[in-house]
This record gives C-alpha cells, sequence and structure tokens, in this order.
C-alpha cells in the first residue's frame, strides 16, 4: 500500500517524540485545552507513521530516510 520511507534513526526519534507530546497531553492540565489536543494529534501521528515507516509528507516532497530499499 505504501512505500516504506522511514529510515531506522527517524522511527525512533518520531516514536521518542510521540510518546512525549502524547504523555504532555495527560501530564500538564495548565498546557491549555488547545495545545493539549495538539500535542495528542501530533503525537499520534508520530507513532503511526514510526510503526507504518511511511510518511505522507516525505511521499509528496519526495524524500526518504529508509536507504535499505534503494
Amino acid at each position: 500500500m505504501f512505500k516504506n520511507n522511514v529510515g531506522a534513526i527517524d522511527r525512533v526519534i518520531r516514536v521518542v517524540l510521540g510518546v512525549v507530546l502524547i504523555a504532555a497531553f495527560f501530564m500538564y492540565p495548565a498546557l491549555g485545552p488547545t495545545w493539549k489536543w495538539v500535542a495528542l494529534v501530533v503525537g499520534l501521528i508520530l507513532l503511526f507513521t514510526a510503526v507504518m515507516s511511511s510518511c505522507l509528507i516525505y511521499s509528496i516532497l519526495g524524500m526518504r530516510t529508509d536507504k535499505s530499499s534503494e
């Protein structure tokens, strides 16, 4: 369905940032309602793209950090 275009280091960074943003959603009530939801949505997108090894923005821009399938 989607071509892999996210490399291993990129995946690790996405997982770490995704978990941090999702944790911020639950742990920081003073963040404000809008920023809490932004953090949750961005965190979920980062985790999804890391699990799928595919990023829509990378596909649109013709980028790839996955060097194994070249």
